[in-house]
């Protein structure tokens, strides 16, 4: 993917997102997704994982991704705000349905993915542990261990945390196809969806061609206990199949 730098980013106008360059980091690569879907043009942006991004910050308050920025208006970095952008610059291809019970069950399952606690913030404790059990952990891996929370206890816990997420999104997804339809909430994908296809990931990496990730992430991403393994079943897999066989393009541009 080509990146305009932050300082082009900030004169443009439009949509800008920032992401993470050369690695396929699930809260970005969901961000693209949910955009795409949309049909939403934008500008990618790049952070360069492990640095300052001292421009970064002074434009939008924070040195991380991703972040969207619309126009004049804030930016915007927390994953519900990022859709609820998306939903409001794109309402004709609605992610969250109108009814209140059911955009309540749509953003609380993508909150189980993406959110405080999911299956993305487990995960990432779990990923933390090597680098944070050396003597001297390395700066980054400290300052990501700080954002998330990481202690030992909340290291060991992330294990049977990740794997109850995992069953309760295959009983969600088992229920839906018992009335005949392919997506968590029904026949046409919603947030949770695309939610879960970009987290995917984190446990089980498309191939090589598909996604042309570092080999050093893609060995940390794969490696598995046996328990979070047997929850990540051949029907979410499956549903993370179909969703870029249909809805996310190939191969992954990073």
């Amino acid at each position: 993917m080509e990146y305009a730098s932050v300082e082009e980013g900030r004169r443009a106008t439009g949509l800008r997102l920032v992401l993470t360059a050369g690695a396929p980091g699930p809260w970005g690569e969901a961000a693209k997704a949910i955009l795409g879907w949309k049909g939403l043009d934008y500008l990618p942006v790049r952070q360069v994982a492990g640095e300052e991004n001292r421009e970064l910050r002074d434009w939008t308050g924070q040195a991380s991704a991703p972040v969207a920025v619309y126009n004049d208006e804030p930016p915007v970095c927390h994953w519900l705000d990022l859709l609820c952008l998306a939903e409001r610059l794109a309402p004709e291809r609605p992610l969250l349905p109108a009814d209140p019970a059911g955009r309540a069950r749509a953003i609380g399952l993508s909150a189980l993915v993406a959110g405080v606690e999911g299956i993305g913030w487990q995960r990432r404790l779990q990923l933390l542990v090597p680098g944070m059990q050396m003597p001297e952990p390395p700066a980054m891996v400290s300052a990501i261990a700080q954002r998330f929370g990481w202690s030992e206890t909340a290291a060991a816990e992330a294990e049977p945390r990740l794997v109850a997420l995992l069953a309760h999104l295959d009983e969600v997804l088992a229920a839906s196809e018992a009335e005949g339809h392919a997506y968590f909430l029904g026949a046409e994908p919603a947030a949770p969806d695309f939610y879960w296809a970009a987290f995917a990931g984190m446990l089980r990496p498309l191939s090589a061609t598909d996604c042309p990730m570092d080999q050093g992430l893609r060995a940390m991403y794969s490696d598995l206990s046996p328990a979070v393994a047997e929850a990540l079943t051949p029907r979410l897999l499956a549903h993370r199949d179909r969703m870029f066989a249909s809805h996310i393009p190939l191969p992954m541009d990073f």
